[in-house]
């Protein structure tokens, strides 16, 4: 199993850090003691907000940029980051899903940098980030089939299955974490002038909690132009 860029996007972002995690054993333990973790990171997502709303936030700006160039419009297709700062705001809290994809969202709120996170068996052969040539298949969370249009950057697998449309913005219902989910894989992305420090700093965060709450040995890595594929798993 592999996670990687294409040589396409890391030409069109160089300025593109990445930081992945991949664990097995998490069915292991189907109620992790979460609480205190997310309130931390919470309230560290409260006090960001305190200081200016999600659009004005160097992380998020960055993806914004990262949109327009890409010809999306940036207010109509919005990185996961800054949906779920936008919702936070609004609403006060996320709702919780499954203690993995809570855990992630509210890292992801405290950094204001998009977090996925994938069932690894759901997956074929690896994950390469790529622009589309047209013929892979999307799952949407209600159970439609989509086709992403040529060119548009997506979370393709061997198979020819998106597991996410327009890079950051939206993940597939298809490799979703449920209950039972055992294998993951987490990925951090970030386009921002400091996402050289915050990256890895939120990677380490994310396997830290990992080990704590699921009793699992995480890998890790950052990746980049020079070396852009994780090898994981078996």
């Amino acid at each position: 199993m592999y996670f990687q860029h294409s040589a396409e996007i890391w030409s069109d972002h160089p300025e593109l850090v990445a930081g992945v995690v991949a664990a097995t054993g998490l069915a292991r333990n189907a109620d992790p003691a979460i609480d205190p973790v997310i309130a931390g990171f919470t309230a560290a997502a409260g006090t960001r907000l305190g200081a200016g709303p999600a659009a004005e936030q160097p992380e998020i700006r960055a993806w914004r940029r990262a949109f327009a160039r890409m010809g999306l419009k940036p207010t109509q297709y919005r990185c996961a980051a800054e949906a779920l700062l936008r919702r936070f705001a609004r609403e006060g809290s996320l709702p919780r899903i499954h203690p993995l994809i809570d855990l992630c969202n509210a890292a992801s709120l405290a950094f204001a940098i998009p977090v996925g996170v994938f069932d690894v068996t759901r997956i074929a052969g690896g994950l390469e980030v790529r622009p589309a040539d047209g013929t892979e298949t999307y799952l949407t969370f209600s159970g439609e089939s989509e086709q992403p249009a040529v060119g548009e950057v997506v979370f393709a697998d061997a198979d020819g299955r998106a597991h996410a449309r327009r890079w950051t913005n939206r993940q597939s219902g298809y490799s979703a974490v449920r209950e039972g989910t055992d294998e993951i894989l987490i990925v951090v992305e970030a386009l921002h002038g400091t996402a050289s420090a915050d990256v890895p700093k939120l990677t380490a965060a994310l396997a830290d909690e990992l080990a704590a709450l699921w009793s699992v040995e995480p890998t890790t890595a950052i990746l980049s132009r020079e070396s852009p594929r994780f090898d994981f798993g078996t």
